[in-house]
């Protein structure tokens, strides 16, 4: 939120960054999704999907259990999104959040890619425009795969 949205439209690729908060505390982030899903490619870390999530209609919850700095085990859901080629079904992630999407309302345009043992939500991916999100920290040493996930993304929006 340090620069204004009109500014926004000079990049190729939208990354959403983490936290912290939640999305309605984080300036103009959900206005950036707003604006510009559908003409630019979107890639959220974290706060990035649960924003994403908001923006298309679901809703966040506040978890009992609080995630910060622990790695957990991931499933993939849909062998088919872009941000899981080459990647097992089942990984360890970094996680670092007391927020997650909910099942219940969630936008039926998008497509959930991954979820915990638990079953929340991890990973989503819009089903026709190139928007893609995690909620763990591909960036994280502690998480396996997030090298090859980025990787994944970056060339699913190469030119």
């Amino acid at each position: 939120d340090e620069i204004p949205i009109e500014e926004v439209a000079k990049y190729d690729v939208i990354m959403l960054s983490p936290g912290p908060g939640i999305p309605d505390e984080a300036g103009i982030l959900k206005e950036v999704i707003s604006t510009y899903a559908g003409s630019k490619p979107i890639f959220g870390v974290c706060l990035g999907l649960q924003a994403i999530t908001e923006v298309f209609g679901g809703s966040i919850v506040n978890l009992e259990n609080v995630f910060h700095g622990v790695a957990t085990t991931m499933r993939v859901t849909d062998k088919e999104a872009i941000l899981f080629k080459d990647i097992p079904e089942s990984f360890l992630a970094a996680r670092y959040h007391s927020w997650a999407a909910t099942d219940e309302g969630f936008p039926e345009e998008i497509q959930i890619t991954a979820r915990d043992e638990d079953g929340l939500i991890q990973a989503i991916q819009h089903k026709l425009l190139p928007i893609s999100a995690v909620q763990f920290h591909p960036e994280s040493i502690l998480t396996d795969v997030g090298e090859q996930l980025l990787r994944n993304f970056i060339n699913s929006v190469k030119k």
